[in-house]
């Protein structure tokens, strides 16, 4: 049995930051690629940052520089530090592991979201 658990979000001021944490605990076996999406009110859900289980990354253009993702393997712990944060980073988050349990195949999971607002 697998699980994610958020933290971190809340209600912070434009130019503020945040720090998001995503715990997978459980029956795990291995933990690959590790990232976070968002998604806005009437918007689709997007790709924000991701990081590979030897700690390449990538981001969207529009967190580039302000944002960074993060990773402790032996905690099994995804972080996105967010920095300068602007009013349309207003989002619920979700991080998003790709892991194998102890049957060796690899799924997708999902955190359970948390609220970022930003507020101008």
């Amino acid at each position: 049995q697998v699980q994610l658990v958020e933290s971190g979000g809340g209600l912070v001021q434009a130019g503020g930051s945040l720090r998001l944490s995503c715990v997978a605990s459980g029956s795990i076996f291995s933990i690959n690629t590790m990232g976070w999406y968002r998604q806005a009110p009437g918007k689709q859900r997007e790709l924000v940052a991701s990081i590979t289980r030897d700690k390449s990354t990538n981001y969207v253009d529009s967190v580039k520089e302000r944002f960074t993702i993060s990773r402790d393997n032996a905690k099994k712990t995804v972080y996105l530090q967010m920095n300068s944060l602007r009013p349309e980073d207003t989002a619920v988050y979700y991080c998003n592991v790709n892991l194998s349990d102890y049957t060796l195949r690899y799924r997708p999971y999902w955190g359970q979201g948390t609220q970022v607002i930003v507020s101008s």
